[in-house]
Order: structure tokens, then sequence, then C-alpha cells
């Protein structure tokens, strides 16, 4: 029998192939991965620029109904293109605090445009992260809201260990890196911003959590990422009306909005995409890994903001105290988001 050429071109041709498929599954993982970086990024340039906002329109409450309802009519737009809509069908068998999940948005959004020009963006978003870390660690401990039961490890701990002690280091290095007529609290004011800042990123796991359940009621993503911007443009709202009613907020002004540059109107739309891309990215990387990549692109990008003085912010010096807070805060969520 004489030996063909063919022969050997064909486990060459397979090997070939199964190289290029995996190759291309590397590329799209590693896609995925930049991606969830990204939407981290995008959370802490919305807090940045809904300040612009809130300079046009005068009350922070005022500039948070705005962003939020953009942010639902961006959502409701891409709902209405992908035909998702349908899901709503499914809302008489939803128990009702599975709407609820939106009420989370009003609070982080509103504390981002009070603490921002207060602290600064790293120690906003590290206030923010550190609450985020340790309310998912308590729905993943006690197993809350459909969440499955964790049990204590020692890297959750060390973890846990390291966010606190970089949000420490982060805050008491904030006075050296703080710009000349910073606004200035007194002790009992300064520690109210402060657990206003962790109460704000406690409340985005249990929204998480909530809007879980609800997805696993209506199938569609989108439609629970429409439903829980809904609910918190419908919150705001009402608080802003009340608020103004009893005199302790002005009246919203439209005129400036005119005048304002074109970027103060990013807020809705990186809301939108942080709430879709995290939808779209749990099932494809896991959660654990998208939760710790957004919180990284989260800090990284508002360290930026701060040291570069961006969106019109006042520059903090990224001194050496945070940027080792920074390491710590980062390390600290990675290690308990993948222990």
């Amino acid at each position: 029998m004489t030996w063909h050429p063919k022969w050997t071109r064909r486990p060459l041709n397979c090997l070939r192939a199964l190289l290029i498929t995996r190759l291309r599954e590397i590329q799209m993982h590693t896609a995925l991965l930049a991606a969830a970086l990204l939407v981290g990024c995008l959370l802490a340039v919305q807090a940045s620029v809904n300040l612009q906002l809130n300079s046009a329109v005068g009350t922070p409450y005022g500039a948070s109904t705005i962003q939020l309802g953009v942010a639902t009519g961006l959502l409701l737009v891409l709902a209405v293109a992908a035909g998702a809509l349908g899901a709503l069908g499914g809302l008489p068998d939803v128990k009702p605090w599975q709407l609820l999940g939106g009420l989370a948005s009003p609070l982080y959004i509103t504390s981002g445009i009070l603490l921002f020009p207060r602290l600064g963006a790293l120690a906003a978003v590290g206030l923010f992260v550190t609450g985020q870390m340790f309310a998912s660690l308590a729905l993943d401990l006690f197993g809350l809201l459909g969440i499955a039961q964790k049990s204590l490890s020692a890297g959750i701990v060390l973890g846990a260990v390291a966010v606190l002690a970089g949000i420490v280091v982060i805050i008491r290095g904030q006075k050296a890196a703080a710009p000349p007529g910073a606004p200035k609290s007194s002790g009992a004011g300064r520690a109210g911003w402060l657990g206003l800042g962790i109460l704000a990123g406690a409340v985005l796991p249990v929204q998480g959590a909530v809007n879980a359940q609800l997805r696993a009621q209506l199938g569609e993503p989108i439609t629970v990422a429409v439903i829980s911007f809904a609910v918190a443009t419908f919150t705001i709202a009402v608080v802003l009306l009340v608020l103004y009613l009893t005199r302790r907020t002005t009246k919203p002004k439209i005129a400036p909005l005119k005048k304002m540059p074109w970027w103060g109107w990013l807020g809705g739309a990186c809301a939108a995409a942080y709430v879709t891309g995290t939808f779209l990215l749990m099932p494809n990387i896991g959660a654990a890994v998208t939760i710790a990549l957004t919180v990284t692109g989260q800090q990284l990008t508002s360290a930026l903001i701060d040291h570069r003085g961006l969106f019109r912010l006042p520059q903090r010096s990224l001194t050496k105290p945070r940027v080792i807070g920074l390491a710590l805060l980062i390390a600290g969520s990675l290690t308990i988001q993948l222990a």
C-alpha cells in the first residue's frame, strides 16, 4: 500500500481547527473580562458626571430624577428593539418585594452627588466598595434572598481585613490630598457622610439579589432592568416632590441644562450600560469574577479621576497612603469574591 500525503494533512487540519477554535474561545473570554472591567469604570464615571447635572439643576434629587429617567428611557428603547417587553406578562406572578430592587439606585446616585465634592472620587468609591463587599458577604454567609450559602473561609476573612484596612488608610490620607476650598465637616457630620457612603454601597448587592429573583420569574434581563430603573425613577421623583413641598430642597432648574457640557448627560447611559452589562456578563464569566472586575474598574477609574481632576472635579493628589489604601481595597475585593 502506498502512503498518500493527504493522510498526513487530515490530522494536521483537525489539530489546526482545534487550535483556532480554542484561540477564539480565549479571545472571547478575554474580551468578556475586559468588558466587566470597563463596566466598573463606567460606574465611577457615572458618579462623577452626575455632579455637572447637579450643578445645572440645582438640587441633587432633581439631578438623580433626570439621570434615572434618562437610563430608564434608554433601557426601554433597548428592550423594545430586543422584543423583550413581552416578559411583562409575567408580572402577575411576581411577589411585590421582587419589584423593589430599584429602590437602591436613588440612594446610590444621590449619595455620589453628595459625597464626591466632600470626600473625592477615590474615598467615596472606596466607601461604596466597602459597603458592597460586606453586604455581599452577609448575603453569602447567611444565604439571604435566594443566594447560595457559603461557609466562612480564611481567604474571605483576609479579604475583609484588607478592605477595612484599605478604606481606613484612604480616609486618613484624605485630608493631606484635599484641595484648597474643599468642603469641611465637623466630627459628627464627617461620620454621617462616611456612614452614608457605606450604606449606599451596601444596597447594591441587595439590589442585585432582588433583581436576580425577578429575572428568575420573568426570564428577560433587559426587562428586569427597565422595571428596576422605572421603580427608581418613580421613587426619587416622589422624594423630590415631597422635599420641594416641605421646602427642604429647591425647585429644579431646567434652563441651565442647555449650557451643561455634553458629557454631563452620560450618567444615564453609564447606569444603563452597567446594569445591562452585569446581567449579560454574569452567566458567561460568573458572578464572582464579574463583581471582582467591576469593583476593580470602579476603584482604578475613581483614582484616575481624583488624581487628574477629571470632569471638573477638584484635583486630589494620589499620595503614597492613598495608593497603599487603593491596593489594599483592590486586593481585598478580589480575595473576597474569588476565595
